[in-house]
């Protein structure tokens, strides 16, 4: 009965985690070369001022707002109103309209670095974001070179009053 017990000892083998190891050892470099590390791209927004004290009176002085509808995008000035709508059918917009006329407000006005956004609630947040992008700067084809123009950087955000029309 001693040896039966004895013989059933000797056949127990160890584990052997070598092929285990070595895929560990190539697997885990290879992950973490392969993995994709997110990239958060940081937009810097200044809260509009609630009295502007205008320095020059009799300076023209654009203070201009962006509303963001369902249906429309109205850019206006502060001061004076509507200045032209653009008219979205089923969350399209015409982008090259739009990138246009930002251009043409900027040849006006140069200086101006500043532009209010003011947002409805049904607006989804990737348009927001895309109304960012064409906001900020305006990509302009001249011949066989895109050229890069910088608008209105200085964003402020704000909700919008319920549309009157």
């Amino acid at each position: 009965m001693k040896k039966h017990f004895a013989n059933h000892l000797k056949q127990v083998e160890e584990l052997n985690i070598t092929a285990f190891m070595n895929l560990m050892v190539i697997l885990v470099p290879f992950l973490l070369i392969t993995a994709v590390f997110t990239e958060i791209t940081i937009l810097e927004l200044n809260i509009p001022a609630l009295d502007a004290i205008q320095d020059k009176p009799d300076a023209i002085k654009l203070q201009l707002e962006l509303v963001l509808r369902e249906n429309s995008f109205d850019v206006q000035d502060g001061n004076i109103g509507l200045i032209k709508r653009f008219d979205r059918s089923k969350g399209e917009t015409n982008w090259e309209l739009f990138s246009k006329f930002l251009l043409e407000i900027k040849s006006r006005f140069p200086a101006e670095k500043n532009i209010t956004l003011l947002v409805e609630p049904a607006i989804d947040y990737k348009t927001l974001i895309r109304v960012m992008d064409y906001v900020r700067n305006a990509d302009v084809a001249t011949g066989l070179r895109v050229e890069s123009y910088e608008l209105f950087p200085e964003i402020s955000i704000g909700d919008a009053s319920p549309a009157t029309h």
